[in-house]
């Protein structure tokens, strides 16, 4: 997890997000039937990670507003919260799912997008497909490990009391973001609304557990999660910092009839709008 977090400061750092095609007024010359006409590129070097879009090559550092597509390597969005697990529709797990009871502060989530291609309508409104990963971390009360390779979700009793005993999942995820904007304030901060459907496809699920007999275990599997997973998400936002919920409309496991119903949110705070 270190080596990654390290390895997308770097690239980004070297980031291209933006290229655009302009077009100048047309020059006269001092020629009575002369009229010359001629058009420039300019790409744009910026870096997302909590600053407005600015041009590298614009000396008075002045964002560019005009409508036109962005694309490129970025850092951005990220989220940090907790996850709640609803078990149809109520926060409080059935019978069949108490295996699953956590700690509730414990249980945490955590995102961030290093992708995005999209268009700008104007000053205030944009519409971008962005894509990172998301990590969900249930830290489960009762001392138990989840069966590897089992025909549906199930565990096995241990005697062993373990200090950390944490059930996770790892997604790529998709958010199609639908972005508006205000114009700036007298500090120079722009309050954002921000909403849209969330798809995600399983990379893997873990169990990680540490005890006095057994040190630190890890065991990867994929643990029944949910494959594919949709719901949606907003965000609200000020400056470089918001808040963010989201919600997933499918179950978060396949394949398990006994987990039919329970499903996925998370909500928290988002850093690097």
């Amino acid at each position: 997890m270190k080596q990654l977090f390290l390895s997308l400061i770097l690239l980004a750092g070297f980031q291209f997000t933006q290229a655009s095609i302009t077009e100048e007024p047309a020059a006269h010359s001092s020629g009575a039937d002369s009229i010359r006409s001629t058009k420039s590129k300019k790409t744009d070097v910026t870096f997302t990670w909590g600053k407005e879009e600015r041009s590298s090559k614009d000396s008075t550092r002045t964002r560019s507003k005009a409508p036109g597509v962005s694309y490129g390597l970025t850092l951005s969005r990220f989220d940090l919260g907790f996850s709640k697990l609803v078990d149809n529709g109520s926060f409080t797990l059935s019978d069949q799912n108490s295996f699953l009871d956590y700690h509730g502060w414990k249980t945490s989530t955590v995102g961030f997008d290093i992708l995005q291609f999209g268009y700008r309508f104007n000053s205030n409104f944009k519409i971008y497909l962005s894509g990172g990963f998301d990590w969900t971390h249930i830290r489960l009360r009762r001392d138990i490990t989840i069966r590897k390779d089992a025909p549906t979700l199930q565990y096995d009793e241990s005697d062993i009391d373990f200090d950390k005993n944490r059930f996770s999942s790892t997604y790529i995820r998709l958010p199609l973001s639908f972005e508006w904007r205000s114009k700036d304030d007298d500090n120079g901060k722009k309050f954002r609304i921000i909403a849209g459907p969330d798809f995600g496809f399983l990379i893997n699920g873990k169990v990680k557990q540490k005890s006095d007999e057994n040190g630190k275990q890890k065991f990867n599997d994929n643990y029944h999660f949910t494959k594919f997973r949709y719901g949606g998400f907003v965000r609200l936002g000020y400056g470089s910092t918001g808040l963010f919920a989201k919600y997933y409309l499918n179950d978060m496991f396949e394949n398990s009839p006994a987990q039919e119903g329970l499903q996925n949110m998370s909500f928290g705070v988002s850093f690097g709008f």
